[in-house]
């Protein structure tokens, strides 16, 4: 691709690299020069006008973000048309975005030319928002250059996961002090987690805050409630595996994945499971509206994807999220009986 100044007189089919307007003539950037445009621009006296001249092997913007863009995008993905140099990828549905970081990065270093820019992997999407987008920087890329980005990254690079379980149970955990408003409003908050992927919240079970009493509603939520996912909100945070929700869900016949996550909110988050139905012990800060660890985890299981110790110890950079501003900071030195992470 040649970029700089030419004639004027000698500018028709090239590309205008800027917008000109001049002597009632309006050259757009990035589209090709009319015969009539150049020649008036010409008899008026302009005499040179910054155009782009393709090259053989180039690909046009539009072309080569789209063919990338096509390349990329995998199951569950739409591409929009392409334009001024720009394809877009967005969700075809609700799910989360699954992406192969890479392949992504082999891509944005093969020439400056050429970029692709994504939302975090395994963010939560909805259908029809924008997930990712190709931008070929100049007028023209090489088809050299175009064919080693589609070489760098497997086909399907990009993709969303469907959420797939849709019932919930929950288990409250009883002991004095606990209004049944905040359990109330616990509740609220989970339904507004659930509504964009689909899941309803089936059945709630509100029991005292003992081992035998946890596994009993996990085995209810499991056998009577054919829950597929099920969350037990503790009234006292879990502090060890031999805590009452641990041992209320091995109680129940199932297993402890992993207790503890490098995310903060969300530190005392469980992973278990009982008869293969996935089981969270939510951390406190799961009672909150507010983006914590639990949503992180919670996304994942709806979609059906295993969430393994590996995937949990992966967290913690960028896992520091705000801070709740209503509840006592336990990062500056707050009382280690208030953290209900």
């Amino acid at each position: 691709m040649k970029f700089g100044a030419v004639p004027t007189r000698e500018a028709a089919g090239l590309i205008a690299a800027h917008t000109v307007r001049a002597h009632d003539v309006t050259l757009r950037k990035g589209r090709v020069i009319p015969a009539e445009d150049a020649a008036r621009l010409d008899a008026a006296g302009l005499s040179e006008l910054v155009a782009v001249t393709l090259e053989p092997g180039d690909v046009a913007e539009d072309a080569a973000a789209e063919r990338l863009a096509t390349h990329l995008a995998g199951p569950h993905l739409d591409r929009a048309p392409p334009f001024t140099g720009r394809c877009n990828l967005h969700a075809a549905s609700a799910g989360l975005l699954r992406i192969d970081r890479a392949a992504i990065d082999a891509v944005n270093g093969v020439d400056e030319a050429i970029t692709v820019a994504t939302l975090a992997p395994c963010k939560p999407v909805v259908a029809g928002e924008m997930v990712a987008t190709v931008k070929i920087i100049p007028y023209a890329v090489s088809g050299e250059a175009l064919a080693r980005a589609c070489r760098a990254a497997p086909g399907g690079a990009l993709g969303v996961t469907p959420y797939r379980l849709r019932r919930v149970v929950v288990v409250s955990t009883l002991l004095p002090g606990l209004k049944p408003t905040t359990i109330d409003k616990t509740l609220d908050n989970l339904r507004h987690r659930l509504a964009p992927t689909g899941a309803d919240l089936v059945a709630e079970a509100r029991v005292p805050h003992r081992r035998e009493a946890v596994a009993d509603a996990i085995r209810a939520a499991v056998a009577e409630d054919r829950a597929e996912l099920v969350v037990v909100f503790g009234a006292s945070a879990i502090a060890d595996r031999r805590d009452v929700i641990p041992a209320g869900i091995e109680a129940a016949g199932g297993r402890v994945e992993h207790l503890g996550m490098p995310v903060d909110p969300g530190n005392l988050l469980l992973v278990g499971a009982v008869a293969e139905v996935p089981v969270i012990g939510a951390p406190g800060c799961a009672r909150s509206p507010k983006e914590n660890g639990f949503d992180w985890v919670l996304h994942r299981l709806l979609a059906g994807l295993a969430v393994t110790r590996a995937d949990i110890v992966g967290l913690g950079v960028g896992g520091l999220l705000m801070e709740i501003v209503s509840r006592p900071q336990p990062r500056s030195g707050g009382s280690p009986a208030e953290d209900d992470a």
